[in-house]
């Protein structure tokens, strides 16, 4: 080959590796333009402003993931690791990809993941720059709610306060008839006591309920660790267990940690811990179980007591419902303590299971999703 093909393929040589070499460079820099077009970073302060707000708002890309959302968004479960979890917001961010404002009011979504409570809310996305969607999330259920309380409240009242009103003019009228009969008296006197702390019970417990319902989502939520739940509740009940020689033993994975109300938490966990003792015989042992599951955290409470049947558990967060009439009765039952855990669980997200075998006893397995960090 004479010298100057050789120099000829040489330079042909080179330009074609340097059109290859720019090629790859342009190639590597269309990825990272793409990439910074679907995920990247927000603009400057925007994240620590989203974060910062007290209400449900959060911004998401164009493959929908949650690039960054306030506290309210992860209280009211509509997001999570890293995903929108309500299918009809995950819809309308959809929608505002294509560039236009969408808002949707009075829609009613899932208050969490788990247990068949709902909250009715407007949502609002709006997309910036192209390739970000800003959605906020506003319940607007509240006057819903109230009008339902009112109602319900009403119906409560008329079907449980009758039966202990009644009682205490019976007992008044007794006691008239039985003035010159000092031990009648005293007789009388011991029940017409009972059944005014019955019927103070029973109020108090209406109007907790009835709170419970009216708060709906609970808006005063905070990081909260189970331990400290676990040791209030236990702490409340301990004086009943000890006159019983009933052993309260808690353990397992106490650490998690929830977004909640720990005084409304202690509550409930409280009531079950109750009613484990109330059914359980003397010189038994109430045990409390904290592990993590998947998102969740379960607390479980047991018991060695008289346990229950099929019907009963299927009723047994009914209000007002009693496994035991006459026993309830006798030591002050309202009926409403169950349902009082219920709607606290509800309003956090959560839902509570029920394991029971007569005479063997029961497991009480509250479940709430996990605090993301």
């Amino acid at each position: 080959m004479s010298a100057p093909l050789i120099l000829l393929a040489i330079g042909v040589g080179a330009v074609a590796g340097a059109a290859i070499v720019l090629l790859i460079i342009w190639v590597v820099r269309q990825r990272q333009m793409d990439n910074a077009r679907t995920s990247g970073d927000l603009p400057r302060g925007v994240a620590q402003v989203v974060s910062g707000l007290d209400g449900a708002v959060f911004i998401v890309d164009k493959s929908l993931n949650v690039l960054v959302a306030s506290e309210g968004a992860n209280i009211l479960s509509v997001v999570g690791q890293g995903r929108i979890l309500i299918p009809e917001i995950v819809l309308i961010a959809e929608a505002a990809l294509k560039g236009t404002d969408v808002r949707e009011d009075d829609m009613e979504i899932a208050r969490g993941p788990l247990g068949d409570a709902t909250l009715t809310v407007s949502v609002h996305a709006s997309p910036f720059r192209n390739r970000f969607v800003l959605i906020s999330v506003v319940d607007r259920g509240e006057f819903k709610r109230l009008d339902d309380i009112r109602r319900e409240f009403v119906a409560n009242v008329s079907h449980e306060l009758k039966t202990p009103i009644a009682s205490v003019g019976l007992l008044a009228e007794a006691l008239q008839e039985a003035a010159d009969e000092p031990e009648t008296v005293r007789h009388f006197a011991d029940r017409l006591s009972a059944e005014a702390k019955r019927l103070g019970d029973i109020t108090r417990e209406i109007i907790e309920l009835s709170r419970l319902q009216a708060e709906g989502a609970l808006a005063d939520f905070e990081h909260v660790t189970i331990s400290d739940i676990v040791e209030k509740a236990i702490d409340q009940n301990r004086v009943v267990a000890k006159a019983r020689k009933i052993k309260l033993v808690s353990g397992g994975e106490l650490d998690c940690a929830i977004y909640g109300d720990p005084a409304r938490l202690v509550v409930a966990l409280s009531n079950l811990i109750a009613n484990a003792v109330h059914y359980s015989p003397d010189k038994s042992q109430v045990g409390i179980g904290v592990a993590r599951r998947n998102t969740f955290v379960e607390i479980a409470v047991t018991d060695q007591g008289i346990g229950m049947n099929k019907d009963e558990v299927e009723r047994v967060f009914e209000r007002f419902y009693r496994t035991d009439q006459a026993r309830s009765r006798s030591t002050g039952g309202t009926g409403l303590g169950l349902s009082i855990v219920k709607h606290i669980v509800s309003n956090h997200g959560g839902d509570i299971r029920v394991w029971s075998s007569p005479g063997k006893g029961s497991t009480f397995t509250i479940r709430i999703p996990e605090a993301t960090q």
